[in-house]
């Protein structure tokens, strides 16, 4: 039996599906709201997509590509697309279902017998929906590609010799190496390196020419947003980092004309021009929750957006918003960002990309968006609170050198700590004497020079001057000669391997 609604309640619907489709008119008032907010953020440039009931209903850049070389940002500047790529690799192994060739929870070593961690457990039991989730029980090891100058195989490797943080299953820490695993398994499953299978499978049909799955194939070209920090009272370019040996994890670049494209797809629901590209049952897996996030490993954001619940898809964090839920990932590489966002209830999503490091108006101009969805208009001063929220983390996030002890002299001389000391997970110090006095470097990477601070504790002051400041304290073995250096505030220990 049906039921009829009455006259003023089908008004009342109307008006509110009118009140949801983002006008032009608050186009114009979001444009304006994202050009305000930059003098606080002030990222060197910036690039906005919002789409909305299938249309892109705006696309808009700001600012410059490089404060060294000011040529203004436009539709086509290729930024990264840092770990909003772990959505698209996600995507990829759906497709692989929909084929028949992976299931979500077949064992990795299935498809990749040689995949081997500390723990025999973890190794045999370990799925690919584990890959996905970061719930492996293994902890952050992005040393293994930030620290060294390694490949992505051997990162893949060195896994063996991390200890588990937690049991499987049992918790959440943020893995990107697990992604890198999951793109090994496109790889074998599907017969194609990632990349290709991105390029042939997702980017081709999306009309998504301006997306590269490597900084390889991006780094001689000239419309390219070049990466940002903040140092000393001032905003300096910084060399690029690359993330090309963790791929799967967050190598992508594009523009923001193509990331309009890809929220599109995602909207229609793994539809392009009438083709399904993944099939509904694979795609809404994407979406489910599959892991509950503790409040400590999610986003700052929460202490005002106060969700109920917060989860991890598929390649995407999760949680509710004003009744809604919300499908979002942000991407970080050191002087760049990015983030993704969908409110599929408001058949809304966004994407935004900015050349400074953590510049957290990305995350403002989201729930601005989804107010618009929801209200028809902008409710709250996003960019403000979280300005205020992001500062106030940052000051207490500094960190604070131990109190100085001022006309102590070390008792090891500068010949005694020259060496190498090694940490089995994250490589070698090399403590040299030059010129300029004592040198620092790690696995032939990192450097910087030694600075005394008291007793036997130094400061090293890298070369990189915006990677701020390290201390070190040598100790003495039982022999009476230096047996290992400790990293203050972390606790790491590195063992003198000197034969003398």
């Amino acid at each position: 039996m049906k039921t009829r609604l009455p006259a003023l309640a089908l008004l009342l619907a109307a008006a509110l599906t009118a009140a949801a489709q983002i006008t032009p008119k608050q186009v114009k008032q979001l444009d304006s709201y994202i050009t305000s907010s930059l003098k606080a953020w002030h990222p060197p440039g910036l690039a906005v997509t919002v789409v909305q009931d299938g249309k892109i209903v705006f696309t808009k850049a700001y600012g410059v590509r490089n404060l060294d070389d000011p040529r203004p940002v436009d539709e086509h500047t290729l930024f990264v697309c840092a770990s909003t790529t772990k959505a698209f690799t996600a995507a990829a192994l759906a497709m692989l279902v929909d084929e028949g060739k992976v299931n979500w929870d077949d064992h990795v070593i299935d498809y990749l017998p040689e995949f081997q961690l500390s723990d025999p457990y973890i190794t045999r039991e370990i799925t690919i929906r584990d890959l996905l989730t970061h719930r492996t029980g293994i902890g952050n090891t992005d040393y293994l590609w930030s620290w060294m100058q390694i490949s992505g195989d051997s990162a893949l490797y060195k896994m063996r010799e991390v200890e588990p943080s937690y049991s499987l299953r049992a918790g959440f820490i943020y893995q990107n190496l697990m992604y890198l695993a999951a793109g090994r398994v496109i790889e074998r499953a599907s017969g194609l390196p990632w990349g290709e299978f991105l390029q042939t499978r997702l980017y081709a049909p999306l009309a998504m020419l301006e997306t590269y799955p490597f900084y390889a194939s991006v780094k001689d070209k000239q419309n390219i947003a070049r990466a940002h920090v903040d140092y000393e009272g001032r905003t300096i370019g910084i060399a690029q980092a690359v993330a090309d040996a963790i791929g799967p994890a967050g190598s992508m670049w594009s523009s923001i004309s193509d990331m309009g494209k890809w929220i599109r797809f995602l909207l229609n629901k793994g539809v392009v021009n009438g083709d399904t590209l993944i099939r509904p049952a694979s795609f809404n897996e994407l979406f489910t929750p599959q892991q509950i996030i503790p409040p400590g490993e999610f986003y700052p954001t929460m202490a005002l957006t106060r969700p109920h619940w917060t989860t991890y898809g598929l390649g995407w964090f999760q949680h509710d918003y004003r009744g809604r839920m919300v499908q979002f990932h942000t991407g970080s590489l050191p002087g760049m960002v990015a983030l993704a966002g969908l409110l599929p209830e408001e058949n809304v999503g966004v994407y935004v990309m900015g050349n400074l490091d953590h510049a957290e108006l990305r995350h403002a101009i989201m729930y601005t968006v989804f107010d618009l969805a929801i209200d028809g208009k902008i409710t709250r001063d996003w960019s403000s609170d979280f300005k205020t929220l992001y500062d106030e983390l940052h000051a207490g996030a500094v960190q604070e050198e131990p109190p100085r002890v001022n006309g102590t002299t070390p008792a090891l001389t500068p010949a005694m700590i020259v060496g190498n000391y090694q940490n089995p997970q994250f490589g070698t110090i090399t403590i040299s004497e030059g010129d300029k006095g004592l040198q620092f470097t790690l696995n032939n990477f990192v450097t910087g020079s030694l600075e005394h601070w008291h007793y036997d504790t130094y400061r090293v002051i890298f070369a990189t001057k915006w990677y701020g400041k390290a201390m070190l304290t040598f100790h003495l073995n039982e022999t009476g000669k230096t047996g290992y250096l400790e990293t203050l505030g972390n606790k790491f220990i590195f063992v003198n391997t000197n034969k003398n």
